[in-house]
């Protein structure tokens, strides 16, 4: 059975740093690429960045890049997304999940965490 567990959600202010780490297992890991997505409620999941299959290539959305960074261990079977200079745009429910190829396609993720609360007040 496959899973995916986000945590390192929390409450914090704008400006503060947060990690997420999404852990894996039920699969061969190190053979899907992972992505991380947000929600917030009343929207659509936006997709956030992805990182292909040995952590060598990554893609963030401009609107997080140069505040994010994702990254991953293979021999931990876990990816992490690392938030820095949060806003108050940045609160959402923050989803990891795993696709065969990359792709900012929520439809072609086929396995998905429950998702981790992000608040970042202002």
């Amino acid at each position: 059975q496959v899973q995916l567990v986000e945590s390192g959600g929390g409450l914090v202010r704008a400006g503060d740093s947060l990690t997420l780490s999404c852990a894996a297992s039920g699969l061969i890991f190190s053979t899907y690429y992972v992505g991380w997505f947000r929600q917030v409620p009343g929207k659509e999941r936006e997709f956030v960045a992805s990182i292909d299959r040995k952590g060598a290539n990554a893609y963030l959305v401009r609107s997080v890049k140069g505040r994010f960074t994702i990254s991953r261990d293979n021999s931990k079977n876990s990816v992490y997304l690392q938030m820095t200079s949060l806003k108050p745009d940045d609160t959402a429910v923050y989803y990891c999940a795993v696709a065969r190829a990359v792709t900012d396609s929520e439809s072609r993720y086929e396995y998905w965490g429950r998702g981790t609360q992000v608040t970042v007040s202002s």
